[in-house]
């Protein structure tokens, strides 16, 4: 997915809760493209969800694959795909998002959600710190090695 076609998904998406994370959201953070991207991680407000999909389908996306609750993917004709996480939130800011093991979370602290700028576009997207966290506990593969090397320019 390219820089143009991830601002043109934000677009579509305008009003809505969203932050970008993975490859894109590091970029987001950079401030520029720095490797090719398959996808756009999205996380999202869950009660938000059936609007969100109908915002996406008008743009020609439909599911693709389920894991729900914990994420799912919607893909275009031209097979562009965005993997969509919903999040619980909290008052505090903070959130939460289902894992495949029952009663152990994916926790988002208020503080991970930050800005960055894709194609000068201001984009609210993951903190370094929480990019570095979700790259833990597998083997990485060649792009997480190049994605981790800026994440540990970035965290300070």
């Amino acid at each position: 997915m390219t820089g143009e076609e991830v601002v043109e998904v934000l677009a579509a998406l305008d009003g809505f809760d969203v932050c970008v994370g993975g490859g894109w959201g590091i970029d987001a953070l950079v401030g520029r493209q720095t490797r090719p991207h398959g996808d756009l991680d999205l996380m999202h407000r869950e009660e938000q969800e059936p609007r969100i999909l109908e915002a996406l389908a008008a743009q020609g996306f439909e599911e693709t694959l389920s894991w729900r609750p914990v994420r799912f993917v919607v893909t275009d004709h031209e097979g562009r795909e965005i993997d969509l996480h919903p999040l619980r939130y909290a008052e505090d800011g903070s959130a939460e998002q289902s894992s495949l093991t029952p009663g152990e979370p994916f926790r988002y602290p208020a503080s991970c959600f930050v800005t960055g700028t894709i194609l000068g576009t201001t984009v609210r997207c993951l903190s370094a710190e929480q990019q570095v966290f979700f790259h833990q506990g597998y083997e990485p593969r060649e792009r997480d090695l190049h994605d981790l090397a800026l994440l540990r320019g970035l965290v300070r």
